[in-house]
């Protein structure tokens, strides 16, 4: 059965600055169609500022319907295809969804722009692990863990979404700008990979998420450890988004 569950405030996928990563990353591998397009659609905004739209109308109760769609949780041995849907939808059913409203050029500008802006996000969300992430802890939420020693309590989820990317001290162009160096070959074979091959990879990488002693705080080695998979994650979100909206923009 697909469980899809929310904990108020805590299942944002990245942080604001890894959402902005993605974006940039994006932004660097569009075609000159989609880039002009997209320049039309959000008025000059860049992927980066828009990246984040999606989390911050959360707070509007308007938008309280887009909250679970910015994951997916499925027991293990079970495919997405077989799992129970939710009427609720998921991040899988979403970005579906937005990528059929960006192609249908009689959709109403407006619903374009909106469609972008969450096709945008979601597509970052579902490369973060935990979103994809076990129903019966709401994807890490109800992990509690330490964050250094001394330092404040929170969970896991919180961890991946911000802590570890804030930990590195560097702005979103920073990271961009570091990370965004994948081979010719490997932007291919990530932009041939289907949302449900995004999902997947995250759900195979929650056995090195979850690799921590409980008793201890996560420190310096599980930052070490971990910090590779989110650089990873974060380039194949940039570099499968700007796939996406090439495709659809061509």
């Amino acid at each position: 059965m697909l469980v899809l569950a929310l904990v108020s405030g805590s299942l944002f996928g990245w942080g604001k600055t890894g959402h902005r990563v993605t974006g940039q990353i994006a932004e660097n591998h569009l075609s000159a169609k989609a880039k002009k397009a997209i320049q039309e659609l959000l008025a000059g905004e860049s992927l980066a500022e828009a990246a984040n739209w999606a989390d911050e109308i959360r707070s509007d109760p308007a938008w309280k319907k887009s909250d679970p769609l910015h994951y997916v949780n499925i027991p293990d041995g079970v495919s997405y295809d077989d799992a129970k849907k939710s009427p609720a939808g998921d991040v899988i059913t979403a970005l579906r969804q937005t990528e059929a409203t960006l192609r249908n050029k009689r959709a109403p500008k407006q619903q374009r722009v909106e469609a972008l802006k969450f096709f945008l996000h979601f597509a970052g969300d579902l490369h973060q692990p935990l979103h994809a992430g076990k129903a019966d802890d709401l994807g890490g939420n109800r992990v509690s863990v330490r964050w250094f020693r001394g330092g404040e309590s929170t969970n896991l989820h919180t961890v991946w979404d911000s802590s570890l990317i804030d930990q590195e001290q560097l702005s979103f162009s920073e990271w961009a700008r570091f990370l965004d160096r994948a081979s010719e070959a490997q932007v291919k074979e990530w932009q041939a990979a289907s949302y449900t091959d995004w999902m997947e990879e995250s759900r195979r990488a929650l056995p090195q998420v979850y690799d921590f002693p409980r008793d201890l705080p996560l420190s310096y080695p599980y930052v070490y450890r971990s910090m590779p998979l989110v650089k990873q994650r974060l380039l194949q979100a940039g570099v499968r988004i700007a796939g996406v909206l090439n495709r659809i923009f061509q």
